[in-house]
């Protein structure tokens, strides 16, 4: 198995919106995408709720069987559209995969 984490820290404005809307429609594209991607075993979204200076806006972690899965959801169309949104409203992005 697998697992995916990545956090992101929001940009104060982009694309015309504040930081608390882009973080909500964030929210709302990665809960939909485990129906649109047959490798995601499990996903958990989470929006940070203790604001402080070193602590990111958002997770997100999800499962896979196995690297191959990963490589599959990296490359499927709709993580690639999610991920365009995301490079767009963030300011910095920390990833980890590790198997377990």
């Amino acid at each position: 198995m697998v697992r995916h984490i990545v956090m992101l820290k929001f940009l104060d404005t982009a694309q015309g919106r504040v930081r608390v809307e882009n973080v909500r429609i964030a929210e709302g594209l990665l809960r939909e995408l485990p129906a649109l991607i047959p490798s995601m075993r499990s996903s958990e979204v989470g929006v940070n709720v203790v604001p402080g200076d070193e602590a990111y806006d958002l997770a997100f972690t999800v499962s896979f069987a196995s690297k191959e899965d990963l490589q599959a959801y990296t490359n499927h169309p709709d993580h690639q559209r999610v991920a365009g949104f995301l490079r767009s409203v963030r300011s910095a992005r920390a990833v980890v995969d590790y198997e377990y």
